[in-house]
């Protein structure tokens, strides 16, 4: 019986129940064992100068880590994935294996803030310069490419915004001219988009998020094709990233729960932002996903599916009512996280660290996270957190 999955005939959940796993080579147990190990012995001389081992060094890697790479490449249809600490560091070992001093990079406007900081702060230091696009630039983004143009970064939909890109227009533009396009496709992961399939050299996750999926992990994976996979194997690798077998276990872990745990956060999203639209409190919803939502013809057309993050712009309130909504919730967490079996809220305001694009909107915004809850549950407790709400700002008025 074979437990590989590496099959692109089979449906998602089916290949998540299975991929990376060889119970044969561990005497029949399912999953990989938890290998804490830095040195690995060598039977000869002649086979340790000649590394004939299947490992190395801890640091490069072992049975733990081996299982949630292969999967991780298998289903991201790749050349090969590494692992990192986090989402973060997954973004800025990618970026640092494409692009040097003196070159360029364009990066979207609506990144996440920490990989702005990451442009902003050490490119900048090393001698990167960094261009930043309107998200709805499409194949417009050749207007903007200079001869030191090395690199092209996205990320759809956009942080706390969910602004949709054009991928396949913007990755036209670059194979074109040989330029490398790296996305955060944290949100929607493999199961929902598959980046190398629209062009894309580089796909990053935070597996901290659906990955892991149970708020109790920091994880971040790269996976790549063709000349960028051979630049971030050696980037990883010369900067001595490495991630610890237990988080690697963590991560195996959720990817087997993956499928069902998406849909369950794809459809109690969609009934619950459906649910907001009427809300009389509410101005707009920001999810692609919905049939109102600008994005949602290229969601439809390059997207399976949509998952448990989207935001929320309310009506305008004074910030003691606004505070009231977030004070009120009784299901929801406030953290800044996502991606785990619970609900979570936060306040944002993407004003001051937009430079491409202008964030305008009418009122205070509000980013959620919907769970595995009960949507009845997770609808009655925003309702009575918005009515809250509502209830402090006549008071004010």
């Amino acid at each position: 019986m074979s437990h590989s999955g590496d099959d692109d005939a089979l449906a998602p959940a089916t290949r998540v129940a299975h991929l990376g796993l060889d119970p044969q080579r561990f005497d029949g147990f399912v999953n990989p064992p938890v290998v804490r190990g830095s040195t690995v012995l060598s039977p000869t001389y002649k086979d340790l100068v000649n590394h004939t081992g299947r490992y190395s060094y801890g640091r490069r890697g072992n049975p733990t880590t081996e299982a949630l790479q292969n999967a991780i490449t298998a289903l991201e249809g790749g050349d090969g994935t590494v692992l990192t600490p986090s989402g973060l560091s997954a973004c800025s070992v990618a970026l640092l294996s494409v692009v040097g001093a003196g070159d360029h990079l364009l990066m979207v406007d609506t990144v996440y803030r920490p990989t702005r900081n990451v442009c902003d702060k050490l490119l900048k230091r090393m001698g990167v310069e960094t261009t930043y696009y309107d998200p709805l630039i499409g194949a417009g983004i050749a207007d903007l490419i200079r001869p030191n143009t090395r690199a092209i970064f996205l990320e759809a939909p956009g942080s706390q915004s969910f602004e949709m890109q054009d991928v396949p227009a913007i990755t036209a533009v670059a194979r074109e001219r040989g330029i490398f396009t790296l996305i955060d496709n944290t949100w929607a992961t493999p199961l929902f988009f598959k980046p190398h399939s629209f062009g894309v050299d580089i796909s990053i996750q935070a597996g901290t998020k659906y990955l892991g999926g149970h708020a109790d992990l920091n994880l971040g994976t790269i996976s790549a094709v063709g000349k960028a996979w051979t630049q971030v194997l050696a980037t990883h690798g010369d900067m001595g990233i490495c991630v610890s077998p237990d988080d690697a276990a963590l991560g195996s872990r959720g990817l087997r729960t993956l499928a069902v745990r998406l849909e369950r956060h794809q459809t109690s999203a969609l009934e619950v932002a459906r649910w907001l639209t009427a809300s009389p409190y509410v101005s707009r919803v920001l999810h692609p996903g919905l049939e109102s939502d600008p994005g949602h013809a290229i969601w439809k057309r390059d997207f399976t599916g949509a998952t448990g993050l989207f935001s929320l712009i309310l009506k305008p309130v004074p910030e003691a009512a606004y505070a009231t909504f977030f004070d009120s919730l009784k299901l929801f967490g406030m953290g800044y996280s996502w991606g785990g079996f619970e609900c979570l809220a936060i306040p944002f305001d993407c004003a001051e660290y937009r430079t491409a694009t202008e964030w305008k909107v009418e009122g205070p915004a509000v980013r959620l996270h919907i769970g595995l809850e009960e949507p009845a549950d997770v609808i009655a407790d925003l309702s009575q957190a918005l009515e809250k709400m509502a209830a402090r700002a006549a008071a004010a008025a």
